[in-house]
């Protein structure tokens, strides 16, 4: 108990007790000033079922956009990351080159990635558009604003998951490749039935976390397509930030609302991903 209690008291103070007081708030009316008025499920039957409403509206497109999101990147923060580090297992000549260019944009802010990658997609002098003749508005038409999206999302983050896979990929049993090769079994043969069935924790691993992370997408959209064109970027957490600490009136109990619609939803979605690729006896 001495020396889990501090990790206990740390882990009640900012995660459960939040996390209480978040869903308590959503069952009130409340302008972070006053003291919150409880209005018991008035909040949810406003944002799930009055289509008459904004909040109802934003639920509906934030919610929409962020699953969007989450579909066009997860497979790609998934499966790039996997061929870098299967790539760079056997060892190239300057690995350490490519592991180190791979992997640093992780280590950039936000805020740096946006205001580069929003330079990079400028319409009048962006070096990108130099090389297309037709000149798109990256940032402001679609579909070329999620391309842009998914893009920099996807370059940001391969490293992360890149470095778990290469440590995984290291830890298989070369004599399973060398019993392969004795049965004739080729590259591709070797990877999907070694390689892949080896490194199946890993993977579960990975997809959950990058799961998790991209339904929680807000800086990308925010900073470099500003939610547009026509709210078509605009995320759920967009939204909630707006509600609750956006100009005007605060209304809290609204965004705490939508907060534990998002949260409902990425426990659902991570629960179907454990269940369908945990490992069967």
């Amino acid at each position: 108990m001495i020396f889990i209690g501090p990790h206990l008291l740390l882990f009640a103070l900012f995660f459960l007790i939040p996390i209480f007081f978040g869903v308590y708030i959503s069952f009130t009316n409340w302008d972070l000033v006053n003291t919150p008025e409880f209005v018991g499920l008035d909040n949810y039957k406003d944002i799930l079922l009055n289509k008459e409403s904004t909040f109802y509206t934003q639920l509906h497109t934030g919610l929409g956009n962020t699953f969007k999101f989450v579909a066009f990147t997860v497979p790609a923060c998934i499966v790039i990351p996997l061929l870098l580090a299967a790539a760079l297992h056997v060892k190239p000549k300057g690995m350490k080159i490519f592991q180190a260019i791979f992997y640093l944009p992780v280590l950039f802010s936000i805020s740096a990635v946006m205001i580069i990658w929003s330079m990079m997609f400028n319409v009048s002098f962006g070096p990108i558009n130099h090389y297309f003749t037709s000149s798109p508005n990256w940032l402001g038409t679609q579909p070329y604003a999620w391309i842009a999206l998914v893009v920099v999302t996807v370059w940001w983050g391969i490293g992360g998951n890149m470095i778990i896979y290469q440590a995984a990929l290291n830890g298989v049993s070369k004599e399973y490749y060398e019993a392969a090769s004795l049965d004739g079994a080729g590259r591709l043969q070797k990877f999907f039935h070694i390689t892949l069935p080896s490194i199946k924790n890993q993977l579960l691993f990975t997809i959950v976390i990058t799961t998790i992370a991209q339904f929680n997408i807000y800086g990308q959209a925010l900073m470099l397509t500003k939610g547009g064109p026509s709210s078509s970027t605009t995320v759920l957490l967009m939204y909630i930030q707006q509600n609750a600490f956006g100009s005007g009136q605060s209304i809290a109990g609204i965004a705490s609302a939508m907060a534990v619609i998002l949260g409902l939803c990425i426990m659902a979605v991570s629960v179907i991903q454990f269940f369908l690729l945990r490992e069967r006896k």
